[in-house]
């Protein structure tokens, strides 16, 4: 089991910055992506970006140039940095790590953590 806490979300202004933390713990052995995703409000759950256990990172089209996928293996620490904010990046942001153990994938997720974008 992997346990995930999101932090660092808030309301910030068009233009602005925030950056979220994603902590991790329990069995982290396996564990060969993670990842951010976002929810916002009638919206389904869409990807914005991934680090791998090789520290290859990608983004959605939408957050590139924007955003910064990073990771501090000695704190378990994935984070995510983002720069100028739009409204339409105003959602929930989820936490994801993907851990794959004899073959087989577990998806964990945190709880989440609201980010509004907002004058």
């Amino acid at each position: 089991q992997v346990q995930l806490v999101e932090s660092g979300g808030g309301l910030v202004q068009p233009g602005g910055s925030l950056r979220l933390s994603c902590a991790a713990s329990g069995s982290m052995f396996s564990i060969v992506a993670m990842g951010w995703y976002r929810q916002a409000p009638g919206k389904q759950r869409e990807w914005v970006a991934i680090i791998t256990s090789g520290g290859s990172t990608n983004y959605a089209d939408s957050v590139k140039g924007r955003f910064a996928i990073s990771r501090d293996n000695a704190q378990n620490t994935v984070y995510l940095q983002m720069n100028s904010l739009k409204p339409e990046d105003t959602a929930v942001y989820y936490c994801n790590a993907d851990q794959l153990i004899f073959g087989r994938s577990y998806d964990y997720w945190g709880q989440g953590t609201q980010v509004t974008v907002s004058a």
